[in-house]
Formats: C-alpha cells, structure tokens, sequence
C-alpha cells in the first residue's frame, strides 16, 4: 500500500475589536473581539468561511508564510503573532481520494490594532465575525478559534497583550475596554487602574485626549510594545 501524501498549511486566526453587531445588555462597553474569516470559493466546504491560510513554501519558515498568507488573503499585518498549535490527527480532513495529501495545519493566532480592525477589506470573500458568533465554519475550524480564544484570555492574565490592540497613544479606560472585552466581564475601574500602573508598562505622554468635555483623560503610551512586536 503506497503512503499517503503529507502536506503541510499554516493558518492564522487574527483578532481585533470591534463594536458589537448589536446592542448588548451586558453593561459592557462598547467594543468585542472579532476575526476575519475567508469564504472558501472552491470545494470542499465550498462557500463556507474558514481562517486565512495557505500551504508553506519550501524556502520560507512557518512565521513567514502566516505573513505572507494574512497578507494574502486579508491584507492584515499584525502588530503580534506566535504559534498556537499543530493540529495534524490522522483522521483530520480525511481526503476524498487516496491520491490527495493529508494535510497537518500550524496554525498561529495574532492580534491588530483596533483601528486596523475598523477599516473594511475591500475582498468580497473576506469579513469580520465577533468571535462569540460565527457561522458554520469549514473544516475543524471551529475548534481551532475555541483554542485561540482560550489562548487569547490566558494571556492577557500574565502578559501585556493588550496593548498590541491599542493605538499609539490610549487612556486607562480604553485600555480597560480592551480587557473587558476579551474576558467578557466588567472591571472596576479604580482596582484596574493601581494593576496596570503597578507593573510600569505604560507610561503617561503629558497629553490628555481631545475633544472629551469635563477633565479629559489623560493618554498613555506602552513602554512594552517592542516585547509584543514579532
């Protein structure tokens, strides 16, 4: 019996946030974690949404081609990204004929700035889910997210990955926002606070932000962002 072929595809889930798709009653603000997904234009799973991917060239490394397929595919950079897991069970995306490769998937998972996750991608086949409802998905696809998001919460707990969602410049409250919203619970305001400037991984610009009445708060900016850029 001939071995079956074995290829190798490297995708990427990517989150970023977004205001929610509809009016919550959960008191949270206005912001929840969302990715991109891609229409599949071919079988199988045709005309279902899938993770941005692509198979690995010969002469590059795993990071390079989840660059390049985001890129690709998205036209997303990330401002973080790291391997999550390899997913390659031997009964994963049985193929339909002896002949075609098995594939083993090293999937990474990486974030963008919330402007960034804003801009609409001007591909038909492309468009952003929240991350709490998605549709049918290709393949174990579905699995894969719920691996990311648990990673994605995990972090946030230990590291400043938070900031790698933020622009340049963003008050306490924004920051907060962004935790809130990844862990999907409030935070009190005051207590988040004492925790963030107790690890002195922000730093204040001197500015406050514009166009807010009343004692505008003052910004901020990561002394951590280079620990996050990869």
């Amino acid at each position: 019996m001939a071995e079956q072929p074995v290829t190798v595809a490297v995708s990427t889930v990517i989150f970023g946030l977004q205001p929610p798709a509809e009016p919550r009653d959960d008191a949270l603000g206005g912001l929840a974690v969302h990715l991109p997904l891609v229409q599949r234009v071919r079988e199988p799973h045709l005309g279902r949404w899938a993770l941005p991917g692509g198979p690995l060239h010969a002469d590059e490394s795993l990071r390079e081609a989840a660059r390049r397929n985001l890129a690709g595919t998205t036209g997303l950079r990330p401002t973080h990204l790291e391997q999550l897991y390899t997913f390659g069970a031997v009964e994963r995306g049985v193929p339909a004929t002896p002949e075609e490769p098995r594939v083993v998937s090293v999937v990474y998972w990486a974030l963008v700035r919330t402007e960034v996750a804003a801009t609409t991608v001007d591909d038909e086949h492309v468009a952003w889910f929240p991350a709490e409802d998605l549709p049918p998905l290709a393949f174990d696809h579905e699995e894969i997210v719920g691996w990311a998001v648990r990673r994605l919460k995990n972090k946030l707990e230990y590291t400043h990955l938070s900031h790698a969602l933020l622009p340049e410049e963003f008050t306490l409250g924004q920051l907060r926002e962004v935790h809130e919203a990844i862990l999907g619970r409030r935070l009190d305001p005051a207590n988040f606070r004492r925790r963030v400037e107790a690890t002195g991984t922000v730093a204040p610009t001197g500015a406050h932000q514009a166009g807010v009445r009343h004692r505008p708060p003052a910004l901020y900016r990561s002394t951590a962002r280079e620990e996050l850029l990869t």
